[in-house]
């Protein structure tokens, strides 16, 4: 039998996309649940009792003083040490959108000093607008566990839709340790794989960057919403290729595996 593996899908005021992201592990054959921060917060839920935890989009907190902001601070005063050992016993942790906006601002990516120093932001788009379509992706896996069901260097496409998704570092130093160490594991890339400026990479991301994964590979930030096109009907292009799983399948997939694997 396999063992149930528990989801906690956090939420509060302002966040979206829970939905799909319910479905997503659902069908990925785990136990989700959609959990406010209240409900930690107070004492009734308690983040230890589950084994994969979802920050989903949206715009938490109206995104006032900066995206993802107002959450992590919420989190970081009452339930930071609780996560952080959620973190260090290896269970995966992926946000999406604003979901790595609240991951960036807890410093739990990239987290290089293993201080939960803030190294990076995710600055506004440098087209200064909204911007919402599907992009490119190339593949870079590493050791990051979400991603195990892809090829290195694998093009892939996510549907985006972000107003600050600028992957932006404290530095330059932060930049080239991020790369040193493979952690920019999906990179936006134009038709033909290749980096290329806007509107290929559509926020203005530095190197491109699309996604982050923490070196240990079990906590991940990415701003496209693989929760979206967890099915094949819902990707853009659906009616011009034979029915397969959704691309954003494989993200749910390989972190439910995996914790059976090694829980």
């Amino acid at each position: 039998m396999n063992r149930d593996v528990k989801v906690a899908i956090l939420t509060m005021e302002g966040t979206n996309n829970e939905e799909e992201a319910y479905l997503s592990f659902k069908h990925s054959d785990s136990s989700p649940e959609i959990v406010h921060l209240k409900k930690l917060e107070n004492g009734t839920k308690k983040l230890g009792s589950y084994d994969i935890i979802f920050f989903p989009g949206g715009f938490s907190a109206g995104d006032y003083v900066r995206a993802g902001a107002v959450m992590a601070a919420r989190i970081r005063s009452r339930l930071m040490k609780d996560l952080e050992k959620f973190v260090e016993t290896g269970k995966p942790v992926m946000g999406s959108c604003n979901g790595f906006q609240v991951l960036v601002e807890l410093a739990l990516i990239p987290n290089l000093t293993k201080e939960y120093e803030l190294e990076a932001a995710l600055a506004p788009n440098m087209s200064n607008r909204f911007e919402a379509r599907t992009v490119y992706l190339r593949v870079n896996r590493g050791n990051c566990l979400f991603l195990r069901g892809f090829r290195d260097g694998e093009i892939i496409k996510l549907p985006i839709a972000h107003s600050e998704g600028r992957f932006t570092p404290r530095d330059g130093n932060v930049l080239r340790k991020i790369i040193k160490n493979g952690m920019n594991v999906l990179s936006y890339v134009d038709d033909k794989g290749r980096l290329s400026g806007y509107p290929w990479n559509p926020n203005g991301s530095e190197h491109n960057i699309a996604g982050i994964c923490n070196r240990e590979g079990n906590v991940l930030g990415i701003m496209p919403h693989p929760e979206r096109v967890f099915y094949n009907v819902t990707e853009s292009d659906w009616t011009r290729h034979e029915w397969r799983p959704g691309m954003g399948y494989p993200f749910f997939m390989n972190a439910v595996q995996f914790l059976r694997e090694k829980f």
